[in-house]
């Protein structure tokens, strides 16, 4: 394909700051970088050397982008438990065992699920990083990794605050800037004083973003009043968490109007994870009350095993539907703001919000078509009293109905179908992992006597 493409669907979605919808235009793309977007004849008599993607019944929109996320592959295979027994009896004895390999491996079909359901953008944390580095590169998204850093006596089977900063000094910009590699705690808790000001000074020293779980449940309230004598967005600020060049928050379930004000003023970004704040009951998000306070909030899966998949368009339903629930307005978290937070406000959490998120001029070429010949998508109106796409695209598409992802200008989903990897292989490969995972986990299990009557797989 040419350094200079133009896609040609029948409407373009395009999240700019009129929330413009197009029809007979095109999108120019010179290398990684949207060079115009416009009216479809003249496009195409400016650039008549430039390779055509013709997209009939489809619309295009940004790429979406997950701001939380954990590989794996336990996925249903961890249920009905709220969060900390949840991660006491399934999640920290899986890390305890896990392999390089088995975590590389999670990662290539975590992404590949998310390429080929919209999302162009990952949030990852995980362990082992460099295997997830190593395939996005492959396939193609755009990648913050996140290292689970565990820097506490008590939590030393996680990868350690070394790791995270060897993933920034050697992944740091590769594959043309789509490996953004951050500083991860997996909570405040599961470092020492050392190992929080250690993991500020590491985001310091690097000018990157850093990264942890807070205020998802309840019961960290209690413990945060314990340990720090106030609520856990002033301790973090006490903490210096807020002093990074960029610190992001994954949950933000329990927030009172004074932290939200807090953050807001700090320009942290937040992650909301509503399938997973549900399936471990852990509260309804004031997503409503930060937008107002100008907190740039995204959206965000959680992982395959809290979730139980990684498809954006259902995150954004549910994301509406909760916002509705929870304040009983059914006006509230209406289509465009929820589709701005997929893709603009995840683009502003994660500190790129100059280059991602919208189909203009300047920002990077990340782009998904989605099916428009579809039950789901009839009717279709783009235009006029009745317009209904941005509904339809939060309400009633899928991520199977995606048809075409393109990331940095390089087209890594088209036809429904990954470009860059054999979706059959990949899960082949972790369906071989997945005994030896769960046995090895199993064995340790059973020498833990808190934890071996609780077990039942």
């Amino acid at each position: 394909m040419s350094d200079s493409t133009l896609l040609l669907p029948d409407i373009v979605v395009t999240m700019d700051d009129d929330r413009s919808v197009l029809t007979d235009s095109a999108v120019h793309v010179v290398g990684d970088t949207i060079a115009a977007v416009g009216p479809r004849d003249e496009l195409l008599a400016a650039h008549p050397d430039a390779a055509r993607i013709d997209l009939p019944d489809r619309v295009l929109m940004p790429g979406l982008i997950n701001a939380h996320h954990h590989s794996g592959m336990l996925r249903g295979t961890a249920e009905h438990l709220p969060v900390w027994e949840w991660l006491r009896i399934h999640i920290d004895p899986m890390h305890r065992v896990l392999r390089p390999d088995e975590a590389e491996a999670a990662a290539w079909l975590c992404y590949a699920e998310g390429l080929l359901s919209g999302t162009t953008t990952v949030v990852d944390m995980w362990r082992f990083m460099d295997g997830a580095a190593r395939a996005a590169s492959t396939l193609g998204n755009r990648l913050v990794s996140v290292n689970y850093v565990g820097e506490h006596p008590d939590f030393d089977y996680f990868d350690t605050l070394d790791h995270n900063e060897r993933m920034l000094t050697e992944w740091t910009g590769a594959a043309n800037g789509r490996i953004m590699p951050w500083v991860g705690l997996e909570h405040p808790f599961y470092a020492d004083a050392a190992g929080q000001r250690r993991a500020v000074d590491l985001a310091r020293a690097h000018g990157t973003g850093l990264y942890t779980h807070c205020s998802e449940s309840e019961i960290e309230l209690a413990d945060f009043r314990s340990r720090y004598g106030t609520r856990p967005m002033m301790a973090l600020e006490q903490l210096g968490f807020f002093d990074a060049p960029h610190a992001m928050i994954a949950h933000a379930v329990w927030l009172d109007q004074e932290e939200i004000d807090l953050i807001a003023a700090r320009g942290v970004g937040v992650s909301h994870n509503p399938v997973s704040n549900m399936k471990l009951a852990s509260g309804m998000a004031p997503v409503a009350e930060m937008l107002a306070a100008g907190v740039a909030v995204g959206l965000g899966t959680d992982g395959e095993k809290e979730n139980n998949n990684l498809d954006m368009f259902e995150e954004m339903k549910v994301a509406s539907l909760l916002g509705k629930l929870r304040t009983m307005d059914a006006a509230a978290m209406d289509s465009w703001q929820v589709l701005g937070m997929a893709t603009r406000g995840g683009a502003a959490a994660i500190g790129r919000g100059d280059e991602l998120g919208a189909i203009t001029a300047g920002r990077k070429a990340d782009l998904v078509a989605m099916r428009t010949d579809t039950p789901r998508m009839t009717p279709l109106l783009p235009a006029g009293g009745h317009a209904n796409i941005h509904h339809n695209l939060v309400h009633a598409v899928r991520g199977s109905d995606v048809d075409l992802t393109m990331v940095d200008g390089s087209v890594v989903v088209r036809d429904g179908r990954l470009v860059n990897a054999d979706l059959a292989e990949l899960i082949d490969r972790v369906r071989s992992l997945v005994p030896g995972l769960f046995a090895r986990r199993a064995e340790w299990i059973a020498t833990q006597d808190d934890l071996a009557g609780l077990f039942s797989h």
